[in-house]
């Protein structure tokens, strides 16, 4: 299919969605497009006033959730809420992120990007999994990024950075762990078959996550901004991973123009160091350790 864009969504009456990071940018428009389908919209955001502000400028049956995915405590604590309102789910989207951040940490001691990009969504995924996989056709959508090929590894000799730190580098390695997530959560699921794993990413877009980057690069990203696609536009490929009847387990979705910076959404592929399959598999054990989360399929 050519050209894919938000009028190919099938209907989504009765699905019950949940979105992170949905009051701005690509999680808002990801959720306004879905809402506008028929689905019943939960926006999991950290500040519970602006995703108020959001979902009154949402049509349907649209909810917020509060979720700092920087304190497992929260993170347990949402899914706990989540699973009393929701006896089932039939899509989870990971979108929600940060990007080129100051070394920081989250509450729980890991660094701030892996610790939010990945950890946060890995134990959120887990904690949530009983509540999609009784569900045909439930999928579970991981935002990724064109920086998983820049710099990019998994530092498991300093997963955290705590001996240098590199923002790039940092940010990299996180968007590498969610392919590296979906993939083996793909393989995991692969003998249930009613949930898939599914990831995108974005291109550029207009959206504020490039707040934080170094001055050198955000000034350059200020005054090009008016160029780049709309938030709406770099919603696509999540959209599609989430809702095109076609999609498969284990696919990766981003724009179709050249070097994936723009486009509508099509079928992409990651880099090679995404697919390791030792790497995955010891990033996932890594992960349970650290989160204290163990998922119910393997």
């Amino acid at each position: 299919m050519s050209s894919w864009t938000e009028q190919d969504i099938p209907d989504q009456s009765g699905r019950v969605v949940v979105v992170t990071g949905a009051n701005t940018g690509l999680g808002h428009e990801t959720a306004r497009a879905l809402a506008e389908h028929g689905a019943r919209v939960v926006l999991a955001v950290r500040d519970v006033a602006k995703g108020e502000q959001a979902a009154a400028r949402l049509p349907g049956d649209v909810s917020v959730q509060a979720l700092d995915l920087t304190s497992l405590a929260s993170v347990r604590a949402a899914a706990a809420d989540l699973r009393a309102a929701h006896p089932r789910i039939d899509l989870l989207i990971n979108n929600a992120g940060v990007m080129y951040t100051p070394k920081q940490t989250t509450a729980d001691g890991f660094e701030l990007q892996l610790g939010t990009n990945h950890l946060g969504h890995f134990a959120l995924t887990g904690l949530l999994l009983d509540r999609l996989l009784p569900v045909p056709g439930s999928r579970v959508v991981t935002v990724s990024s064109n920086a998983h090929r820049l710099r990019a590894a998994i530092h498991f000799d300093d997963l955290q950075w705590e001996r240098s730190y590199d923002r790039a580098g940092a940010y990299g390695q996180s968007k590498l762990a969610n392919l590296m997530f979906t993939y083996e959560l793909q393989r995991r699921l692969a003998s249930h078959g009613t949930t898939v794993a599914v990831a995108a990413h974005p291109g550029l877009s207009r959206t504020e996550l490039a707040r934080n980057a170094p001055t050198a690069l955000r000034l350059p990203l200020t005054w090009l901004s008016p160029l780049f696609p709309s938030a709406a536009m770099g919603a696509l490929p999540t959209l599609r991973a989430a809702t095109d009847p076609g999609v498969v387990g284990g696919q990766y979705y981003g724009p179709d123009g050249r070097r994936e910076v723009r486009g509508h959404p099509t079928l992409v592929t990651s880099s090679p160091d995404s697919h390791d399959r030792a790497t995955q598999q010891r990033l996932w054990t890594v992960s349970e350790e650290l989160t204290g989360v163990a998922f119910p399929v393997g």
